[in-house]
């Protein structure tokens, strides 16, 4: 099943992120999880790898696994990071081996230590070069990229960080993931500026449930999304983990529901190899458009 065609159904498509776990334990706990998140019918699941392409073989292992267990598409993120377009297109060649169907086609962050992306001899400068790459000799592959609702950390305004997602469109790729974003608005709007820049694929809004408040000022701060004032207050208001669960749980809900209601494409669901928190927002919703 293309890529693409999972979003041109009547129900929203679902899909979830795991990342690759340090141990043999870790890798159980997300099978188990892997296990629940199939009772809400994801269209497909994808998996990060480390900085650099630390843990792109573990990547391989855990999408077999999530194949074995679900007989579900998969797909694995790639970044231009410290790799030779030759490399890239090794760990291509393996994936498509090894049954990915997907590619989450990335940039990458500037490695651990520096505040600017320089690629390596013979490697690529930009994601839509490495969408370039895998239309060329693994078109099969289907595409995702990223997309920044509250523009990319790196861009210097909204006008230019939309003409290097056209950009990446325009080489091939198949739908637009958005980074995670805790106001709807922000999604609304950027959809629509998508749509007047001529960029006309899905627009997938990504969801990260805030569970900890540190943890989701942490990742938010590294990606410059705004957390509203209400939820940050509400989770201000207390330390009790419980609560601060309960809180931000009911918050992707509402998201969840909304873009819904307005006739989102699917939602992708930043999981942290966990369960309990998709599980709980996503209890009794249906998802028709």
């Amino acid at each position: 099943m293309s890529l693409l065609s999972h979003y041109n159904e009547s129900r929203p498509a679902i899909s979830f992120e795991l990342f690759p776990p340090k141990t043999e334990e870790g890798m159980e706990v997300l099978c188990d999880n892997v296990r629940q998140l199939c009772e809400f019918k994801p269209s497909y699941f994808t998996c990060t790898y480390g900085a650099g392409g630390s843990t792109r073989g573990t990547t391989l292992s855990v999408l077999q696994r999530v194949r074995e267990i679900t007989n579900l598409p998969v797909a694995s993120h790639l970044t231009c990071v410290g790799s030779t377009v030759a490399e890239l297109e090794s760990y291509l060649a393996e994936a498509v081996a090894q049954g990915v169907d997907y590619i989450v086609a990335l940039r990458g962050d500037p490695p651990k230590g520096t505040d600017k992306f320089v690629a390596v001899e013979g490697g690529l400068n930009y994601a839509n070069e490495l969408v370039e790459v895998i239309q060329g000799k693994f078109s099969n592959l289907g595409i995702a990229v990223a997309g920044y609702p509250e523009v990319h950390q790196e861009a210097p305004d909204a006008k230019t960080d939309l003409e290097n997602l056209k950009r990446k469109v325009d080489a091939g790729a198949d739908i637009v993931v958005t980074q995670l974003f805790y106001d709807n608005i922000d999604y609304f709007r950027f959809r629509d500026r998508c749509v007047a820049a001529g960029i006309n694929v899905p627009i997938v809004p990504g969801i990260l449930p805030v569970t900890n408040f540190k943890q989701a000022q942490r990742i938010a701060s590294m990606c410059k999304a705004g957390i509203p004032y209400d939820l940050e207050k509400a989770m201000n208001a207390t330390d009790d983990p419980q609560s601060q669960f309960e809180i931000g749980v009911e918050h992707a809900r509402q998201q969840t529901i909304n873009l819904i209601e307005n006739g989102v494409p699917g939602i992708h669901y930043y999981v942290l190899n966990k369960s309990d928190a998709a599980k709980a927002l996503l209890d009794g919703i249906q998802m028709v458009g």
